[in-house]
């Protein structure tokens, strides 16, 4: 029998601790094998996921003993809310545990791309010194369009500041006198608006019905032709087959991208242009940020086996199940 289900890489003395109290699990296998799954939902009180399980209605039925589903990371639109609050399953997740780590690996795309610093390694690795060939650009002064206000994109944005750029945004759910806003010198603009006159678009938005292939063919014609896309948001709000005709046409000038629609992806065009920073979905991975997300996610487990309320439960679920505004 089996209390705590862990189907994902979430690991640390606070899980090593909930396994001292607990009879805990660990089988990555569960993530993407319902027959595997199938064996542990019967008991299980407490079930630990990252993005890759999917905690469906069907699952949350089959587990009658389930108390809380603990998500490592923001985004919940691998988790049925709305059948995890109807069963009265708690639903955790860590808000604000990894957005440093992001908002950071955010700039530091940016900044990647600009000065073309995986060429250039690259280039210097073959025994190659030609430095012409990697004539870059700076941050200062230029435009950053963030599209998605929360609080990823607010970090993005004090850190953009201090790097002497101009700042816009877009979300439908701030309003442009916020005052969160003016803190951070943001200037709110209609999308298209932003899409026109920024250098770099960097995305921030949760993944749900409305942003699902927001960055489509109309979004990336709206952006200038010399501008760069960045996304370490959700890969699924990028229509790649749309990026890719933009980039075949030049209509933008490259993207960066941390996360994407199928992961791990299977390879294909973006893999080979030139002007294209890839990552496999690393934002929140930093040893500070880890650290953080392990100890929360343990404490709620623990906390609701105990009986005391989760402290990062989702406060209330959106239609269609899909969790709370966030940004990642």
């Amino acid at each position: 029998m089996t209390d705590i289900l862990v189907s994902e890489a979430v690991r640390g003395a606070a899980i090593d601790a909930l396994a001292d109290r607990w009879r805990l699990v660990e089988d990555l296998d569960a993530a993407g094998d319902p027959a595997v799954l199938a064996q542990y939902l019967p008991t299980i009180r407490a079930w630990i996921v990252r993005n890759r399980t999917q905690v469906t209605r069907d699952a949350i039925a089959a587990a009658p003993h389930l108390q809380i589903v603990a998500r490592a990371g923001v985004g919940l639109d691998n988790i049925d809310c709305e059948a995890a609050e109807a069963a009265g399953i708690v639903v955790s997740f860590t808000p604000r545990e990894n957005s440093v780590s992001v908002a950071e690996l955010a700039i530091g795309m940016m900044i990647g791309w600009l000065r073309r610093l995986p060429e250039a390694d690259r280039h210097v690795r073959a025994g190659g010194w030609d430095r012409g060939r990697f004539m870059g650009g700076e941050l200062a002064g230029r435009q950053l369009g963030l599209v998605g206000l929360g609080r990823i994109g607010l970090l993005v944005a004090e850190r953009a500041r201090a790097f002497g750029m101009t700042i816009v945004g877009y979300d439908p759910c701030v309003r442009a006198d916020d005052p969160r806003l003016a803190e951070q010198q943001i200037r709110w603009l209609p999308l298209e608006e932003l899409l026109a006159g920024s250098d770099i678009v960097s995305c921030h938005v949760p993944l749900t019905p409305q942003t699902r292939g927001l960055i489509n063919d109309a979004f990336l014609s709206r952006m200038k032709p010399t501008a760069l896309l960045v996304n370490t948001a959700r890969g699924e709000i990028v229509d790649e087959a749309a990026l890719i005709a933009a980039l075949e046409r030049q209509r933008i000038g490259g993207a960066a991208l941390d996360v994407r629609g199928e992961e791990p992806p299977k390879p294909g065009r973006l893999e080979e242009f030139p002007n294209v920073l890839l990552a496999p979905h690393i934002g929140a991975f930093t040893h500070e940020a880890q650290q953080r997300v392990v100890a929360a996610v343990a404490d709620d487990v623990a906390r609701v086996l105990r009986g005391e309320p989760a402290r990062q439960a989702v406060a209330r679920t959106r239609p269609g199940g899909n969790g709370p505004k966030g940004d990642r």
